[in-house]
């Protein structure tokens, strides 16, 4: 076979190989397909079938009551509404502070490892060095119920029961001075508990402390 006849059949083969390569990537009969910046093929852009989306997002479920009470665990201190149904008593809590706070708070509650005392100090926020403890700074006694069920023990937050707390509100309470050894916490009796720094609040009236709920129309 002469050299110009094998390059006219080579040609022939390139150009075919050529046809079936821009077939196969949709650049066939109807132009050239179109590349990248770095000259690789992106494939015919002719019309094709589109997805429609949804009119809204579809994610997660509605909200029950059922999912929110678990989270819904706050105490209105003044009155001590949302107080959840238990009791305990200063023995109980006694014996609950020595299993589970004792390691970080000490014994009888004036200071550990962590943390420094919860008793005493009644009476020195009118001088210095003022001492700050539930029965010194505290004003009403439901605030030690919610702080100790949302923040302790420090390393299992809200694990302890309604009436473990409870119990140990009434000890640390009876630590203080504020009840006696005999007296049982429920969601009755710590509303009215009388604490000593009561009335050492003043109520803050400044008008960016005001705000009233709005539901619609909102400005």
């Amino acid at each position: 076979m002469s050299s110009a006849r094998r390059r006219s059949l080579l040609l022939t083969v390139v150009a075919t190989a050529c046809l079936a390569a821009c077939a196969n990537l949709g650049g066939g009969g109807g132009g050239m397909a179109a590349k990248s910046s770095t000259g690789i093929p992106l494939g015919a852009s002719g019309p094709h079938d589109v997805q429609p989306l949804p009119d809204k997002p579809r994610f997660g479920k509605a909200v029950s009551e059922a999912d929110i009470a678990a989270w819904n665990i706050d105490v209105r201190t003044p009155d001590g509404a949302g107080l959840p149904p238990g009791r305990g008593s200063v023995a109980q809590g006694r014996e609950v502070y020595a299993a589970k706070c004792v390691a970080c708070h000490g014994a009888d509650a004036k200071g550990g490892s962590v943390y420094g005392t919860m008793v005493g100090g009644i009476g020195s926020f009118k001088g210095s060095p003022r001492v700050l403890t539930p029965g010194s700074m505290y004003p009403y006694a439901p605030i030690l119920f919610d702080y100790i069920r949302r923040a302790m023990p420090m390393d299992r937050p809200q694990t302890l029961s309604a009436d473990e707390v409870y119990a140990l509100s009434a000890y640390l309470l009876n630590l203080n001075g504020v009840v006696p050894a005999d007296a049982v916490m429920d969601a009755q009796s710590m509303p009215k508990v009388q604490m000593p720094n009561r009335d050492g609040f003043m109520i803050d009236d400044r008008p960016d402390t005001q705000a009233a709920r709005c539901m619609s129309n909102c400005k």
